[in-house]
């Protein structure tokens, strides 16, 4: 009796953390970003870098995608995650990503950036424009 509940348990146990540590399909996700660096480029027009640091929760775990959209002088930047089906190691991962931001064109002022709930500003002292 004492045999078949060790058995039962050990087996109970043993499907938790296989189905735990897998899965049964792709997950789409944001990257943890923990801090953003912004980088203005000695040069004209202006460039502008923005390098966003943080970690991902597995291996398995890979940048899928990175987008940005402008509204006057907000910056959104959104990096999305892939995770493949199957089983992975828990282990996070650090990341680094640098992304150009599109500035060209931009009047002077103020602008904010936020990545995935992390934000920063820059600054743009004359408009970012090539003279005629």
């Amino acid at each position: 009796m004492n045999k078949n509940i060790l058995l039962s348990g050990s087996f109970l146990l043993l499907m938790m953390l296989m189905v735990g540590c897998s899965t049964l399909v792709p997950i789409i996700d944001f990257a943890t970003v923990e801090e953003i660096d912004i980088m203005i480029l000695e040069s004209f027009p202006v460039q502008v870098h923005l390098i966003a640091s943080g970690y991902l929760p597995d291996p398995c775990t890979k940048i899928y995608q990175i987008t940005q959209e402008r509204e006057d002088y907000h910056f959104s930047v959104t990096i999305t995650t892939y995770r493949s089906p199957g089983a992975c190691i828990q282990i996070i991962i650090p990341f680094e990503e640098t992304i150009p931001l599109e500035v060209y064109g931009l009047p002077a002022g103020t602008y904010t950036v936020e990545v995935n709930g992390v934000q920063g500003t820059f600054n743009l002292e004359v408009d970012n424009i090539l003279p005629d």
